[in-house]
């Protein structure tokens, strides 16, 4: 039988008091969108690069089939949303997104066929 271990309540309810959620939803809504948008992209990034092996100790966290539904999540972020964060911000979006693919397409012991690899579906195919 599978222990469970407790849930450690937030500050708020701690002290008898409810999470301040309309304080909250206002701290959301102050957040530009472009820093919503990069923000999650760099989560994307940074995830598919610990799956494809690129972090310390690589080989122990490799998963290529985590990595390439990440990478194609990201594809299609950073698609969508180029025209509305503009270049100065989609730029080097595109450029993490290139060094991912390529980097998928050089673990893989059977790589892909051009335009075949992760979010290339949106980018079209990537070369070296």
């Amino acid at each position: 039988m599978s222990e469970q271990i407790p849930q450690q309540p937030a500050a708020a309810e701690t002290a008898g008091q409810a999470p301040d959620f309309d304080s909250m939803t206002r701290d959301i809504a102050e957040v530009p969108a472009v820093e919503v948008i990069t923000t999650v992209a760099v989560h994307l990034m940074s995830s598919a690069a610990v799956n494809l092996g690129l972090a310390e100790e690589g080989a122990d966290h490799k998963d290529l089939d985590e990595a390439r539904k990440l990478i194609h999540a990201l594809a299609g972020l950073v698609t969508a949303s180029a025209t509305e964060i503009g270049s100065y911000h989609a730029a080097p979006l595109r450029d993490g997104l290139k060094s991912l693919q390529l980097a998928f397409r050089e673990a893989s012991v059977v790589p892909d066929e051009p335009g075949q690899g992760p979010g290339e579906k949106y980018t079209g195919p990537v070369y070296g």
